[in-house]
């Protein structure tokens, strides 16, 4: 974090692997916190509520890095406890370290993506999530199961944001692998999240409800492909469905995640019931338009 916020200017960066240093006090002369930690962090109620109300009235911002979506710890007081915060909590990691990925940007005009291609292939560990509500954050990148060869039939976000009050939240799944620090465009994306959450350039944090129902249905297509569909052609009738139906919809796929055998030697049945259900359902209202 040092030596990015040399390279590129933007920011000093003071770096502590005490969170018991997060004081009311100290707070008040940061201006971006970045998590980049894992498992249960000694953050007293008053420091945490401190963060939040900091953040909502526009005088902090947060970052988020990886391992931030395994984080947590007991709260009970003003604001949220940190799972809901974040967004997300992780929910274990299918594509594990060297797992090869394709990633689609969303938004590539968001400043904290736009070094990304609109789609390319990676390797990193990332995560599912349980708790993630695509209603209260912009999704910014997600996995594109039409190029990742281990699949899942429900959306899988990878960089997210999120307005808080008056304050910004941004975090992304990148961060596990030495390559990916080593990545200039990692370390760019880093500079761009801490200066975006500073309110130092533009991008929109409003959820895209729409667009986010759509990647559920790319993924509940692409999970189990079949010869002579055209995916594309129903994409687009969807497209044209009862907004209504396709957030009601979106949500039943993204509830496939917790149903979904968690070892190969699970029972199967309740996940596959729900799935071809829904996936029937999907198709049948695609031939109608």
């Amino acid at each position: 974090m040092i030596a990015i916020g040399q390279e590129s200017g933007t920011f000093v960066a003071e770096v502590t692997q005490d969170a018991r240093e997060i004081t009311p006090q100290r707070l008040e002369s940061v201006d971006v916190l970045v998590f980049y930690t894992t498992g249960a962090l000694p953050i007293s109620a008053e420091a945490w509520s401190a963060v939040q109300a900091r953040l909502a009235a526009g005088k902090l911002g947060f970052v988020g890095l990886h391992s931030a979506a395994d984080t947590n710890w007991p709260y009970e007081g003003p604001g949220e406890p940190y799972d809901r915060f974040i967004g997300g909590q992780f929910a274990g990691h299918p594509w594990t370290e060297g797992t090869p990925i394709r990633i689609e940007t969303l938004d590539p005009d968001f400043p904290a993506v736009s070094m990304w291609p609109l789609s390319f292939d990676y390797a990193e560990e990332i995560y599912q999530y349980s708790g993630f509500d695509p209603a209260r954050v912009r999704v910014l990148q997600t996995l594109d199961f039409a190029g990742t060869p281990l699949k899942r039939p429900y959306a899988v976000p990878v960089a997210w944001a999120r307005q808080i009050g008056k304050g910004r939240l941004f975090f992304t799944n990148l961060g596990h692998t030495p390559s990916t620090w080593d990545d200039p465009r990692f370390r760019r994306q880093v500079a761009e999240a801490i200066r975006w959450a500073g309110k130092r350039t533009r991008g929109a944090a409003k959820p895209d409800v729409a667009r986010q129902a759509t990647w559920q249905f790319r993924a509940l297509l692409a999970y189990q492909p079949v010869a002579g569909r055209d995916d594309t052609a129903i994409l687009e009738r969807l497209e044209k469905a009862d907004p209504a139906w396709r957030e009601a919809t979106a949500s039943r796929i993204a509830a496939l995640q917790p149903a979904y055998p968690a070892k190969p030697e699970s029972d199967r049945v309740p996940f596959e019931t729900a799935y071809r259900a829904i996936l029937a359902e999907v198709l049948m209202r695609a031939q109608s338009r």
